[in-house]
């Protein structure tokens, strides 16, 4: 049993809100939010404050994020077995607890760096389960044909977000210190806590358990594997993940060393990306259709490339700032696109498995790009290092444009074949195609996994 079907069209822009479930999550996520984006500001200029070094900046990145890269596949084939509603309730209550245990030992004064980096690895392990989860149980509460608005909403929600919370951030962490961002997000959770406890989520049929948790995990990966439309952009995600993201873990060198700057103007950087990600999301939302999405994931990865590059090159702030907008815009562009595309073309009795393996290559690489970046700011300096990701980037979108062509074929029958198999019409896409399943997810059938519902 899925969503309840809205009984009005509304604008092409919020159509995924005509479903309560997704208001409530929209409404309880946009609030926590707020508050994670204060803390991580403010995590952040802790460690900056305290150590002055740029690699510690990166193991605390490292260690936030390495715990989804391990334990991402486990936590997305428990998505598959179990009520991905009560996980979401469980992951984000211990959320909580960590955001207040932060926020005491810093308000007691007994903060160290050791400390910070045992609650990131706790957060990440976090991460690890509700990630998949949280990409995974969109599908349930707006069934497919609202699924790609939904998805650049929920990035249209994170960037609005990513605007007031390294703001607000800014500005509490000048005024009155780390903790009281810290304890600002503890108390935001209550939001999400509450909106998940309020919705109406009908049970899941029951899945048969054949298998192991890691076992069933590995069928995520085969399928992923087999798939090459679904392997190519998650393979450029992983790259883009490695190489260009962690340019966010340097923000507080830029803002202090290059810009001569405070918190306050680490806030308005990450602010002015913020800015250029929503617009980026908003720009997603109004799509209707599919077609051609794997272009604007290619021009997007250029376009993230060249704008980080120009930034890493500029020693003005109001310049910085302006450049932060298109890396933003292009950034999220790319992230949220290649969301839609896999979730897309994957069955929903893999879906939980599959995200996992996207938060990997969109997360889990993160930490060793992060931890690399920080290595190299130390030796050659944050602006060559921010340089030499965004080249990456864009020889990285040129490899996936030349490859894009043959892609096309396998992801048309994908997509395809998910929509007839949950009834959903096949108006997302403009050309027709023949109607069956590809090779990759006949196989994947074949391994034992429930039919798509």
């Amino acid at each position: 049993m899925g969503p309840t079907p809205p009984s009005s069209t509304g604008p092409s822009l919020l159509r995924a809100l005509r479903h309560r479930n997704y208001r409530l999550f929209f409404a309880g996520q946009l609030v926590s939010l707020v508050g994670t984006w204060m803390q991580t500001v403010a995590q952040s200029w802790l460690v900056y404050r305290l150590t002055g070094s740029s690699l510690l900046l990166g193991a605390v990145g490292f260690a936030t994020q390495i715990p989804v890269f391990l334990l991402a596949p486990i936590g997305g084939a428990v998505a598959d077995r179990r009520s991905r509603h009560r996980i979401l309730v469980c992951t984000q209550s211990v959320a909580m607890a960590l955001a207040f245990g932060l926020a005491a030992l810093t308000m007691t004064g007994r903060i160290e760096v050791a400390h910070i980096l045992g609650f990131s690895v706790l957060l990440g392990v976090v991460n690890a389960f509700d990630i998949p989860t949280r990409q995974a149980f969109v599908v349930e509460m707006v069934g497919r044909e609202d699924l790609p608005n939904a998805i650049a909403l929920n990035s249209s929600m994170f960037n609005g977000a990513r605007i007031l919370g390294p703001a607000a951030a800014g500005i509490l962490v000048g005024e009155i210190g780390e903790a009281w961002c810290f304890l600002a997000n503890g108390v935001s959770f209550v939001a999400v806590i509450g909106s998940l406890l309020a919705m109406r989520v009908p049970p899941r049929p029951a899945v048969g358990v054949r298998a192991s948790a890691i076992l069933e995990a590995v069928e995520g990966f085969r399928f992923v594997a087999r798939t090459r439309a679904i392997r190519a952009i998650l393979l450029l995600l992983g790259v883009v993940s490695v190489t260009a993201m962690p340019y966010a873990v340097l923000m507080p060198v830029f803002a202090e060393e290059i810009l001569g700057g405070g918190p306050r103007s680490l806030g308005l950087l990450m602010g002015a990306s913020g800015v250029g990600a929503l617009l980026g999301a908003l720009a997603l939302a109004v799509r209707r259709r599919l077609r051609g999405l794997g272009r604007w994931v290619a021009a997007a990865c250029a376009g993230f490339g060249l704008a980080l590059t120009l930034f890493a090159l500029s020693r003005t702030f109001w310049l910085s700032a302006l450049l932060l907008v298109p890396v933003g815009f292009s950034m999220m562009v790319q992230m949220a696109g290649s969301n839609t595309l896999v979730q897309a073309m994957v069955p929903d009795a893999l879906r939980g498995r599959v995200m996992a393996v996207y938060a990997m290559m969109f997360m889990g690489m993160a930490p060793l790009g992060a931890l690399l970046a920080g290595w190299l700011a130390d030796r050659i300096g944050a602006p060559a290092t921010v340089a030499s990701g965004g080249a990456c980037c864009i020889a990285a979108a040129a490899v996936f444009a030349v490859k894009l062509p043959r892609l096309r074929t396998e992801a048309r029958e994908l997509i395809l074949a998910q929509q007839m198999a949950a009834g959903t019409p096949a108006e997302l896409l403009t050309q027709p195609v023949a109607v069956q399943a590809s090779p990759a997810e006949r196989r994947a059938e074949g391994q034992g996994s429930a039919p798509p519902a």
